[in-house]
């Protein structure tokens, strides 16, 4: 018997996303050949040697309502072009073509929403394009077959707005063996220093990158590191040049996953401060938290619920109550200095990075796939 061929998109460039990197190896597991399309952007590292087909589409327009429509085509063109008898669509800006070319083709859809998209920030204070998302949110998501997000809070939204079911699939990281780690010297960093670290590739505005910052100037004997992306890079780099904390702030691009978990692994702290300004920051669940937690590294976090609801559950970190660049620093400090309590979290976290694996939350995927099988 033939495999089913299964088509996943995405609109970034395939690099870092292991969220769908899982997704794509779970359905091989399951007996479908897959094929993963993104996008071509101009800084897209080269993808290494995977174990399904991947695709990147170019573009001529890389921003802008310019790129979504042109995406949509060139996503759209390619499907129609291409044999699949099963899709699986990664969020809000690759369903409308996907769903299109399943219907001509009886073939089933799932949707994974990995965020609540119409409700970030760049949406919220635009009604005209927010207006359009929706409106195409609500053409689409009653259509597919199946309807996926990341958390209990974005699941309820759906079910609300939708009056179906909403299958909750964490983004949690597979238990991954790094047998010769290397040291803090190997790595270029100071062993005499408290190591502080936000990483993610959406350190965006109002995630509280700014303010961690800002904060580097009341900490002594600490130096942050900030790894990944996002557009508030170059605000950042103003602040650091601003406060003359060149000392104290140090950036590093994204890298691959298991050099990225030798930097956490090393960390004294991490941090996820996203603000609650928007529906989106309010209920996200950030890959970081789960990578910290890998990692035994403690976390700091902001006040938002589900991130709140792993760190109280069990016992890892610090939650802080204001943004303020002071109040962060006295977090910071009083985390470093509560020697028993920073152990007490190192002891939990081991606890919680055998709960919050991929092979657990895996099994929630597989159950669902049965019927597509």
């Amino acid at each position: 018997m033939p495999k089913r061929k299964a088509i996943v998109t995405v609109i970034n460039d395939l690099y870092s996303d292991r969220r769908v990197d899982k997704t794509c190896r779970t359905l091989i597991e399951q007996g479908f050949e897959v094929t993963l399309i993104g996008r071509l952007l101009p800084g897209s590292p080269a993808l290494e040697k995977r174990d399904y087909h991947t695709h990147r589409l170019p573009m001529i327009f890389q921003n802008g309502i310019l790129m979504y429509l042109e995406f949509q085509i060139r996503l759209f063109v390619w499907l129609i072009s291409h044999k699949g008898n099963f899709f699986w669509s990664n969020d809000l800006d690759t369903v409308l073509p996907v769903l299109i070319v399943a219907k001509i083709r009886n073939a089933p859809v799932i949707q994974d929403s990995h965020e609540y998209f119409t409700g970030v920030p760049e949406l919220i204070h635009s009604p005209l394009k927010r207006k359009t998302w929706k409106t195409l949110e609500r053409i689409c998501y009653p259509r597919v077959d199946e309807l996926i997000t990341v958390n209990q809070s974005i699941a309820r939204l759906f079910e609300k707005e939708y009056n179906r079911k909403v299958h909750v699939i964490r983004n949690v990281p597979e238990t991954v063996s790094i047998p010769n780690p290397r040291s803090k010297q190997d790595l270029g960093i100071p062993s005499d220093k408290h190591i502080l670290l936000m990483q993610g590739a959406g350190i965006n505005v109002q995630r509280g990158a700014e303010e961690l910052v800002l904060s580097m100037e009341y900490i002594p004997d600490a130096i942050l590191y900030i790894i990944g992306s996002g557009d508030v890079f170059g605000k950042l780099k103003k602040l650091v040049g601003d406060k003359k904390l060149y000392n104290k702030v140090i950036f590093l691009n994204r890298m691959p996953y298991k050099e990225l978990l030798e930097h956490t692994r090393i960390a004294d702290l991490g941090f996820s401060l996203d603000k609650p300004l928007s529906i989106n920051y309010k209920f996200s669940l950030p890959n970081k938290l789960f990578d910290y937690i890998q990692a035994h590294t403690p976390i700091i976090a902001s006040d938002i619920p589900e991130v709140k609801h792993i760190i109280k559950e069990y016992d890892i970190g610090l939650i802080v109550n204001s943004h303020k660049p002071e109040t962060i620093a006295e977090n910071i400090q009083a985390a470093l200095q509560d020697k028993e309590q920073y152990q007490k979290w190192q002891e939990n976290l081991k606890f919680a990075a055998e709960k919050l694996t991929w092979k657990n939350e895996q099994q929630i995927l597989l159950e669902l796939l049965r019927k597509y099988v």
